[in-house]
């Protein structure tokens, strides 16, 4: 099949596709005679195991150590299972910041009934003063982000 096929079964753009093939995260796929991609139900299906990996908020890096667990079947299944427990760590992390976050929305909520005018709204006055810890984790005033912290 052509990449725009693949892509249309897939559910994904045919640039995201360009990118796994240059990330190694698909493998080149043969080229036919008029120089055009042709890839195989082994593309499809290992593009359908990154795009549940994304569905799972996994970086390509992740998904890469993965793939190498999936090409190796005989292998043991430890380097997954770590893999998955760090992931899951940080999606707890991630958890506690929006619980967080969401504490600290509901309490700026609670400054402004809606009633009066934006000159008088608890809500503008709140946040036009100086930013304190409200993610709780030690980054003040940074959007909660991926499961991943940041680097």
């Amino acid at each position: 099949m052509k990449i725009g096929e693949l892509a249309r079964r897939s559910g994904v753009k045919v640039e995201t596709l360009r990118y796994y093939e240059r990330e190694g995260l698909l493998p080149e796929p043969e080229r036919s005679d008029g120089n055009y991609r042709v890839y195989r139900d082994a593309h499809a299906e290992r593009l359908d195991f990154i795009r549940h990996c994304r569905a799972l908020d996994m970086t390509l890096d992740e998904i890469r150590a993965l793939l190498v667990c999936q090409d190796h079947p005989e292998h043991p299944c430890e380097d997954a299972d770590a893999l998955i427990e760090a992931h899951l760590g940080h999606v707890e992390q991630r958890i506690a910041q929006l619980s967080r976050l969401k504490a600290e929305l509901e309490r700026l909520r609670q400054r402004c009934a809606g009633h009066g005018t934006a000159g008088e709204c608890g809500i503008l006055n709140e946040l036009a003063q100086p930013v304190g810890d409200v993610s709780g984790g030690g980054d003040a005033g940074v959007h909660v982000g991926g499961a991943h912290p940041r680097r």
